[in-house]
């Protein structure tokens, strides 16, 4: 803890380590097995839950610099194991939404990546070199955003789906869709990395099928979700995934 600055109130498990010149307000809750390598800012009110990982220059819960924001106690919450690198920056929620911003488990933040306020981010996704989320944001689980991705405010991504070098995305991406571009299209399926996380042949197949019905056949989105769940009469886990993805979408399909 070396030169470092650490408000009184803030709780800090006693395992957490911290090197030199971080900075620590108050309102802040830090699990077990934390690293705060160095020059680490975090503000609260933030919760951290256990083994996460900071970075030198992260800046983790601090105010958002939306004018909306007018100093309310909105809140951050990161959930375990999570890695960020350096420069990384992750801002607290407004209360025009949720008044919070979530992270989940065992995230990849690389170096100078960003979580704009009311993001929610789920578990095991990866974010390359200065990737950025814009407001009210929703990642689901096992996305992977290439290097300088851009996400407008309030679109979603699906689980397992993938994001190319230099992507602006205005719209939502369904579950294991891959884009790419600026701005960006639909260029297939995440194969490899519905191969890599053990979906079988059969349900691989089945989402090729379901891709085709929303990207190639020239359906009306309500012909071609009708489509779907003929297809899926064996309520197959992947296919029902992507099938809720292109449901869920409130800002318009990215097609």
């Amino acid at each position: 803890m070396t030169n470092s600055v650490i408000d009184p109130s803030a709780k800090i498990d006693q395992s957490v380590k911290i090197g030199p010149f971080c900075v620590i307000g108050p309102d802040v809750e830090i699990g077990p097995d934390c690293i705060l390598h160095s020059h680490v800012v975090i503000k609260g009110p933030t919760k951290i839950e256990a083994g996460n990982i900071f970075y030198q220059f992260s800046t983790i819960g601090e105010d958002t610099p939306d004018k909306k924001y007018n100093g309310e106690a909105t809140t951050l919450e990161i959930g375990k194991n999570n890695i960020f690198r350096e420069g990384v920056t992750v801002h607290r929620g407004t209360v025009q939404d949720k008044s919070k911003t979530v992270i989940g488990d065992e995230n990849l933040f690389m170096a100078y990546s960003h979580i704009a306020h009311d993001c929610v981010v789920g578990n095991h996704n990866v974010f390359a070199n200065t990737a950025g989320l814009a407001g009210h944001v929703t990642v689901g689980n096992n996305v992977i955003l290439g290097a300088v991705t851009l996400v407008h405010q309030f679109c979603s991504l699906g689980d397992y789906s993938f994001t190319g070098l230099n992507t602006l995305i205005t719209m939502d991406v369904p579950a294991f869709v891959k884009v790419a571009a600026n701005p960006a299209r639909p260029i297939g399926l995440n194969t490899i990395g519905m191969q890599r996380n053990n979906f079988d042949t059969d349900s691989v197949n089945l989402v090729k099928k379901a891709y085709r019905i929303i990207y190639r056949k020239g359906y009306s989105l309500d012909d071609a979700i009708k489509y779907l769940h003929a297809l899926n009469k064996d309520n197959n886990q992947a296919l029902t995934t992507f099938i809720s993805s292109v449901e869920r979408s409130e800002r318009g399909l990215l097609r």
